[in-house]
């Protein structure tokens, strides 16, 4: 009797998946270690960097540059970039480039995807463009004569519609559409409806994952895009934020009390870590709202069937 339940003990638990099984205390172990490793490695110099933007001269000059937690926190570095029209005027400028651009690269993917994952449009032709730009990019002189051409020297759009489609994010959104039932488009069809409304009414609703994580990558991209406004944009007034990221700490250049337009700045070092706090705080307070999509959207898209 004691045989016989101890190999149906056995038989069911072979027959569990791999993942469903109680991993060990060592395995345990060994994995917290990793992850946190990892997670250490991640938020100490997020750490470092917001440390360092608190910190007065005094602290860096005895921290030797970089201070791992401020003993009298100011912000002092902040009222300094803040003080001036200098730092409102690329924020502005590179939300307005972020939102924009977005909304415009995923209106494009959304509607270019869909017309290639249905085989009655006339989709082919412009697959495999897009496709082909996967293997052969423009290359830099083309695309600034392009733009020069179009009028777009020193204009937000230079920023905005080079990036308008990402051949990566259209094969996403391809894939998902793909997934989506035949049978829900077909009783759409048969009841009388288009293209469009299919579209909007079935395959959007369905599709909120997969847009989340789109938008979230084209959002980031844009956000942290710098070369096209240093190829494009003359006009310092249209600088986003992250060619003064660039500017002030890869180069060096240092905040003065003159381009800020005040009586005396803060420590230099103290400004860049500020201005890279700024820079990051914006994409790290949506990405917890989109976070519970991104798995989803990825997958989904990625993977057929």
């Amino acid at each position: 009797m004691s045989s016989t339940v101890l190999k149906s003990g056995l038989l069911r638990r072979s027959q569990r998946p791999i993942w469903r099984e109680k991993a060990s205390p060592l395995y345990q172990f060994i994995k917290f270690l990793v992850l946190g490793g990892f997670a250490i490695s991640i938020i100490v110099p997020i750490l470092l960097v917001v440390s360092t933007s608190l910190a007065d001269q005094e602290q860096l000059n005895a921290a030797g540059g970089y201070v791992l937690w401020p003993e009298r926190p100011t912000f002092q570095a902040y009222e300094t970039i803040f003080s001036g029209n200098l730092m409102f005027r690329a924020i502005w400028v590179s939300v307005v480039v972020t939102v924009g651009g977005t909304l415009i690269a995923l209106f494009t993917t959304v509607t270019m995807a869909y017309a290639t994952s249905r085989p009655v449009l006339f989709g082919r032709p412009v697959l495999l463009a897009v496709l082909f730009t996967l293997l052969f990019a423009p290359g830099l002189i083309p695309m600034y004569l392009m733009v020069r051409e179009l009028g777009l020297l020193d204009s937000l759009w230079s920023l905005i519609l080079p990036g308008a489609l990402s051949a990566f994010n259209f094969v996403v959104m391809r894939a998902f559409f793909m997934n989506i039932p035949k049978e829900l488009i077909e009783s759409a069809r048969i009841d009388g409806a288009n293209d469009f409304t299919i579209l909007w009414r079935i395959v959007l609703p369905l599709s909120k994952a997969v847009i989340a994580v789109v938008g979230l990558f084209y959002a980031v991209g844009f956000w942290n895009a710098f070369f096209n406004a240093l190829l494009y944009i003359n006009d310092t007034a249209k600088w986003p934020i992250q060619v003064m990221l660039r500017t002030y700490v890869l180069q060096g250049t240092s905040l003065t009390a003159d381009q800020l337009g005040i009586a005396q700045a803060a420590p230099s070092q103290a400004i860049q870590m500020a201005v890279v706090v700024v820079a990051l705080v914006p994409i790290a307070l949506v990405y917890p709202f989109l976070q519970r999509h991104f798995n989803k959207g990825v997958i989904t898209g990625a993977v057929k069937g």
